[in-house]
């Protein structure tokens, strides 16, 4: 059962310095009053015992707590150890903006050996952020239109393809407010921050133990600004800048550069098992043979549907996660091969997958809706185009794309925030830091920022690796001090550098079968950025 309180917070300068502050306490009393009312989650959530399911009600406006509210969907697994190992909930966020924590409690009905003893601790919680999923989602256009394929080449030839890219993305901004339900002015990262305490308080917990992942760190560097005082342990993996004059516009091109490092490293990859996959023995080699693929896809795509848009969207995968470096060669080399049904099974669109769709698209609203309300972004399209087609002459793979994604921002129709500025040097107990090197997603100077502006950080890093999301990756170097700190607020006495983790196993291609190949662990989902 919950305790009836609620920590009192320091949301603004001071507690209580602000409407917002005075209207987060108000909702946190409530919701320590109320609790979660937990049951079997709803069988179209896909949650099966002993997953339980349940809502917290949080305002829309934090100046108006009286005001309109909404509910704020939460699961947890309850811990595995007995009353005495038991600290607590972690609550955990994926990252997005868009991503859904539902899934996370499932690491302990999987009996996932990462997280074994730290699930004898603590009940793991994952959640809905306000606009996604089960949380009151939002919308920017038919789900079913924003699956149709191929799209546009994201790369442009001429003026014309630039302007018809420009005509979607203000058309995208405008559904955004029409499809949002009246939420768009108050999806941000403080007022997800504020629901987070909201949530603390409806668990009956006293302080926050909180995991985040890529904008999970964001969320996190927010919420430990904001409420310094309401941290017990705190995780930030794969860490997003949080300066202000990096959220979000400079953070995006930051991104460009990166993917473009981690691109080359899957290609020298790629190279080096040429005898498994036959696409190239030299990462030139394999350059050359992506950029055919593009070509013969713009000029007829693949069963249709596969252009070079849906290429990017599925290859991007390998630069996010080494865990997909071998599944996505393995579904290239086989298409190479005379499989055309892998590469668009991997890279199309399943029109008759409504709720997948529907969850697709729930998630690109919400990306597009924290990142363009949290921060003025440019309004000049003469400052994107010259940025982009910069950036693009050395770093070709992401560069327009991401240029597309969030060109939105340029015209968005509701009032944008300045960013919190993100520090605390009082009252937040050490925050742990772990970042892989190489990542693309989230570089390495975000984890370094981090590290600066909270005092009594420690930091972990994975040299020569660049996967996103290390605290799941089997490293013992970086699993051992995320238990230590988790089980017992250990983080030592100095920052740590750590080896990389073992890499992928090439998997085998049938037709191309070597004596030496072995075929390698499943693929994972691409998470949104």
């Amino acid at each position: 059962m919950p305790s009836a309180f609620a920590a009192t917070g320091s949301d603004g300068p001071g507690p209580g310095g602000n409407a917002e502050a005075r209207g987060v306490q108000a909702a946190a009393a409530r919701a320590a009053k109320e609790g979660v009312d937990w049951k079997d989650c709803p069988k179209d959530w896909d949650l099966a015992k002993p997953v339980q399911c349940g809502f917290v009600t949080v305002p829309v406006d934090y100046a108006d707590p009286g005001g309109r509210t909404i509910e704020i969907a939460v699961d947890r697994a309850e811990s595995t150890g007995g009353k005495k190992e038991r600290q607590g909930s972690l609550i955990y966020n994926p990252g997005g903006p868009g991503g859904s924590g539902l899934a996370f409690p499932t690491r302990i009905t999987q009996d996932n050996p990462l997280w074994k003893k730290t699930a004898k601790a603590y009940d793991f919680v994952g959640f809905d952020p306000r606009g996604v999923g089960h949380s009151s989602p939002i919308s920017c256009m038919d789900p079913q239109e924003y699956v149709k394929a191929p799209k546009q080449d994201p790369v442009p030839d001429d003026e014309a393809d630039k302007r018809a890219q420009r005509k979607l993305a203000k058309e995208y901004a405008q559904g955004c407010k029409e499809r949002s339900h009246g939420l768009l002015q108050h999806m941000t990262t403080p007022n997800t921050a504020r629901d987070l305490d909201v949530i603390r308080a409806a668990l009956g917990d006293k302080k926050l133990n909180y995991l985040g992942v890529s904008y999970g760190t964001y969320l996190g560097s927010v919420y430990g600004t904001l409420f310094p005082t309401h941290v017990r342990r705190m995780i930030v993996d794969s860490v997003v800048n949080p300066s202000r004059d990096q959220i979000w516009y400079q953070n995006n091109l930051d991104q460009d550069v990166a993917f473009q490092t981690r691109w080359e490293d899957w290609k020298k990859w790629v190279a080096e098992h040429d005898s498994t996959y036959g696409i190239g023995d030299t990462a030139a080699k394999v350059e050359t043979e992506w950029k055919k693929l593009r070509a013969e896809a713009k000029k007829k795509p693949v069963g249709g549907v596969v252009g070079p848009a849906e290429l990017l969207s599925f290859f991007q995968n390998a630069p996010y996660y080494d865990q997909m470096w071998a599944e996505v060669a393995k579904v290239w080399s086989a298409y190479r091969n005379g499989d055309e049904k892998a590469l668009v099974e991997a890279a199309g669109p399943d029109m008759d997958d409504k709720a997948g769709n529907a969850a697709s698209e729930n998630g690109n609203a919400v990306y597009t809706a924290v990142e363009c309300t949290d921060a003025k972004w440019p309004t000049s399209w003469e400052k994107w185009d010259r940025d982009s087609t910069r950036l693009h002459k050395k770093h070709p793979f992401l560069t327009w794309s991401n240029a597309w994604l969030n060109l939105p921002c340029a015209t968005w129709p509701v009032k944008q925030q300045r960013p919190v500025e993100v520090g605390a040097d009082k009252g937040l107990p050490p925050v742990l830091i772990t970042q892989a090197e190489r990542d693309a997603a989230t570089p390495y100077g975000g984890a370094l920022e981090v590290h600066k502006r909270f005092k009594g950080s420690r930091l972990i890093t994975e040299r020569d690796a660049g996967s996103h999301g290390i605290t799941n990756v089997e490293n013992d170097c970086i699993n051992k001090r995320v238990d230590a700190y988790l089980l017992k607020g250990t983080v030592g006495g100095k920052d740590v550098t750590c080896g990389p983790h073992k890499e992928p196993t090439p998997q085998l291609v049938p037709s191309l079968a070597q004596p030496d190949a072995q075929p390698g662990g499943a693929a994972l989902p691409k998470a949104p950025r």
